[in-house]
């Protein structure tokens, strides 16, 4: 949940789960290969790593087979190299689980997506009698969202062990004015999130934490993705240690923030960790419909269009982006925390999925040319495994940009 528009335009989903970060003093990083691997994925992650991350990994099915690949480091203090099985924070990839939670309680006749945000938590959100919960979900509710604030921005910087609650949350967002009238246009805010989250918590009586496990872990054979309280509960060996690199002084400088609270501000908007085989098995099921009935799959599929100055082309449903790649449409979600970018996405049947890591987060608070070059990158690198995923060529224009042959403002 990042502030500035070049870590906005990084996101696959402008997703992000942070709003900025200190960086502190760099270190040498070593670089190193689960295997010989695709020769293109090869190519996308030693510029990913050449753009600034220590890490980066992925997993590509294609409905044939299952290619994983890792390149750089889990821990740039012991040097550890990264594992394409190591666990990491999935950032706003945690709204689709947040999203299907609520679709299952629509299937149980506890929650109706067009009744107001009111009916089910009075008197918390300002003017909640004409906000919908299909407004929170597909972002068209017009809430400010709190990670643009630039105070919680500094905050972060300057505090980023502190734990937020949830109302601390919302006081900073209803503290500005909405973007727009609920229903008339759409923005990504975070904020919408919390208050789904709230609202699971209100009908469930359950916490965050324990719906996850029993109400999609368990059912889908996800042995490796938990919410954290609020933060990751081991992040030794099997984990990849995130990182907010800051390129202002034209070199990468590096914090690492695997022992920052994610839970405890990201929420139900961002703070599950997961891995790459849990996260394809997450939205292969979510889109065979194995969590919810086809008429909620229907729903979560119904979007509204991203508008023109938004960097993702396609439409927004519920939790869940249709997304027309450079090889054709998919869809999926996206996620950025303080110390990583993820991507996930699947075809319509979900057959085939493409999931993929970097363990690295911009945390200039303003544009410049290594931070945009990061973006860049990170673009390019989610087309090409959309495009492995699809068994297409990729492009020579994503190859380009890929290559820093395009200007970064060509995307």
């Amino acid at each position: 949940m990042t502030t500035n528009t070049t870590t906005k335009a990084l996101v696959l989903t402008a997703a992000a789960v942070l709003a900025g970060s200190g960086a502190v003093a760099t270190a040498a990083t070593s670089s190193a290969h689960s295997g010989p691997g695709d020769p293109v994925i090869r190519d996308v992650a030693r510029h990913v790593l050449d753009s600034g991350a220590p890490g980066y990994m992925t997993r590509i099915d294609n409905g044939r087979g299952v290619a994983l690949s890792a390149d750089g480091v889990a821990d740039r203090e012991t040097g550890r190299e990264l594992r394409a099985t190591d666990q990491f924070e999935i950032g706003s990839n945690t709204k689709t689980f947040m999203s299907a939670l609520t679709l299952q309680l629509v299937d149980r006749g506890q929650v109706d997506l067009d009744a107001p945000i009111e009916q089910y938590l009075p008197g918390v959100v300002p003017n909640g009698r004409n906000i919908t919960v299909r407004m929170l979900l597909n972002h068209t509710s017009g809430l400010f969202s709190y990670t643009a604030d630039e105070k919680f921005a500094e905050g972060l910087t300057s505090d980023p062990q502190r734990v937020w609650t949830e109302d601390e949350l919302l006081k900073v967002a209803f503290a500005h004015e909405p973007d727009f009238a609920p229903g008339t246009a759409w923005n990504y805010s975070n904020t919408n999130y919390t208050l789904i989250g709230i609202l699971l918590q209100e009908v469930t009586g359950k916490s965050l934490p324990d719906l996850v496990q029993q109400r999609i872990a368990r059912p889908l054979g996800l042995k490796n993705t938990y919410f954290p309280q609020p933060r990751a509960t081991d992040t030794g060996p099997g984990y990849a240690h995130g990182y907010a690199v800051s390129f202002a002084s034209g070199k990468p400088s590096y914090a690492d923030t695997s022992t920052w609270p994610i839970g405890g501000w990201g929420g139900a908007a961002g703070a599950i960790i997961s891995d790459q085989r849990d996260l394809s098995r997450f939205f292969s099921g979510l889109l065979k419909g194995k969590l919810f009935s086809d008429q909620q799959l229907n729903e979560m599929k119904e979007t509204v269009e991203l508008p023109a100055e938004f960097p993702i082309r396609g439409g927004y449903g519920l939790g869940l982006f249709h997304i027309d790649s450079a090889c054709g449409p998919v869809w999926g979600h996206g996620g950025d925390t303080n110390g990583h970018h993820s991507t996930a996405v699947a075809t319509e049947d979900g057959r085939r999925t493409a999931v993929s890591d970097t363990t690295a987060g911009p945390s200039d608070l303003s544009s410049n040319p290594g931070a945009e070059r990061f973006a860049q990158v990170a673009f390019a690198a989610q087309d090409v495994t959309t495009c492995k995923m699809l068994g297409k060529p990729v492009p020579q224009t994503v190859l380009d940009a890929l290559h820093g042959r395009t200007p970064v403002a060509a995307r």
